[in-house]
């Protein structure tokens, strides 16, 4: 009787221990993930943008898509993101244009945080990742200001690639303030993020 008692507790425990595991496990899933709210603003550089080049803004689907993160698919994700950071002077918009705010691919092999995000997307869609798994981000950087990365979503998370770093990292490793993304749908149609406000219509700063 004993015995059987004890296997039963054991058996429990270990039942127990499996439950505890599988809700840690969706925990960190939906911490990988970020939470689209309502739909906001889009950012005046991407307005502008779309008006330039309005081939790259028209592709909408019905259904938003994800990157299967194989090793491979994640070397991939790193290796654009590493090649753009090092070929691309980082510029301010106002050193390179004469403006406050110009989204624009990299001229004469310079850009800021924007064009950067731009120049990743381009190369990842023709490489033949989705478009629609790919979501230009405006956040909060670590001193508070405005910045703009390129989101990968995937079937293990919500990934950065960022100009400030060669490290890919998921979004919440990175301590920004998560502020609006694209739609995964429509690359016109901007949601807040997190309960995030609708975040500054300006992005680049000085220093960038």
């Amino acid at each position: 009787m004993f015995r059987f008692a004890s296997w039963f507790l054991f058996a429990a425990l270990g039942i127990a221990g499996l439950a505890d595991g599988a809700l840690a496990q969706q925990g960190a899933r939906r911490l990988a993930s970020l939470t689209a709210g309502a739909v906001t603003s889009a950012p005046i550089g991407w307005v502008q943008f779309c008006g330039e080049n309005p081939a790259d803004c028209a592709e909408r689907s019905p259904v938003a898509r994800t990157v299967t993160l194989t090793s491979a698919a994640f070397a991939q994700l790193a290796r654009v993101n590493l090649q753009v950071n090092r070929e691309i002077e980082q510029v301010t918009d106002m050193d390179h244009f004469g403006v406050e705010e110009y989204w624009t691919y990299p001229v004469g092999g310079k850009g800021d945080c924007e064009d950067l995000v731009l120049e990743k997307k381009r190369r990842l869609i023709a490489l033949g990742v989705p478009r629609e798994a790919m979501l230009i981000t405006v956040v909060r950087d670590l001193k508070g200001d405005g910045h703009a990365i390129l989101t990968v979503v995937t079937d293990r998370g919500d990934y950065i690639l960022d100009n400030f770093t060669n490290e890919v990292k998921l979004w919440h490793e990175t301590g920004y303030r998560f502020i609006k993304r694209q739609s995964p749908t429509d690359p016109n149609q901007w949601v807040s993020l997190n309960g995030g406000a609708a975040g500054p219509q300006l992005v680049a700063n000085p220093r960038r």
